[in-house]
């Protein structure tokens, strides 16, 4: 066995000579360089009676580009102890995650972009995020909250003290970046134009149902070039 692998073995001038090629030649399997995008933190918040998983397209394509996701868990998912409660266990799980300074990009589904402009308006977030994106988000309340009890629910109802406090507080964000991203067909959020908020840049695209948006590749590629260019 011994004289077996003898007689295999690559001389050390050869193996110093590989050594050399590999390091000066972009060739065979090597990972690619670290890019700026590598440096970025977003955060994906979702909403109503979700876990996160409809941000399973994005999350993909994000990471893909070197981009760090976390997707934390908004508990209890429908509100109930109200979305100022899911606002601080937000902050509380971005500040593990990313610490308490780094720069980061908020990208909210539905309920989770009123509980994202919570964290960012009225407890501090602003000052370290870059940009926020809200897809589908009430910020003017919908109609579909008044049929379910709880008090997260009763929040996000069109003319609410707690949306209105959010409208009185916006200019805590500063000169973020804001997009929000609509469509007019929704059935949740009613009417569709309470997701049109007047600090942002409204998109609107032809998704058929609420949840669609996020998985328009049209939609998703758009997200995902603001995300990239967002610390650039």
């Amino acid at each position: 066995m011994a004289s077996r692998l003898k007689k295999t073995m690559i001389p050390k001038p050869f193996i110093l000579l590989i050594g050399v090629l590999t390091s000066c030649a972009p060739f065979g399997q090597s990972k690619p360089a670290a890019t700026s995008a590598q440096l970025r933190r977003v955060v994906l918040v979702h909403g109503f009676l979700e876990t996160g998983s409809t941000f399973a397209l994005l999350q993909d394509r994000l990471e893909n580009q070197g981009v760090k996701c976390i997707v934390p868990r908004l508990i209890p998912s429908d509100g109930r102890g109200g979305l100022k409660k899911l606002a601080e266990g937000l902050k509380r799980d971005i500040d593990a995650a990313y610490g308490t300074e780094e720069p980061i990009s908020i990208v909210a589904f539905s309920m989770g972009g009123i509980v994202s402009r919570y964290y960012l308006q009225n407890l501090g977030g602003a000052k370290r995020c870059e940009t926020l994106i809200t897809v589908a988000s009430p910020h003017h309340g919908t109609k579909a909250a008044y049929i379910y009890p709880s008090q997260g629910a009763e929040e996000m109802r069109p003319g609410s003290r707690f949306l209105s406090d959010l409208q009185q507080s916006e200019s805590n964000l500063g000169n973020m970046k804001v997009i929000s991203y609509r469509t007019r067909l929704d059935l949740i959020i009613l009417p569709s134009t309470s997701s049109i908020w007047e600090r942002a840049e409204n998109i609107e695209h032809p998704s058929l149902l609420h949840p669609l948006l996020l998985t328009s590749p049209k939609v998703l590629k758009d997200i995902e070039r603001r995300i990239l260019e967002s610390e650039s």
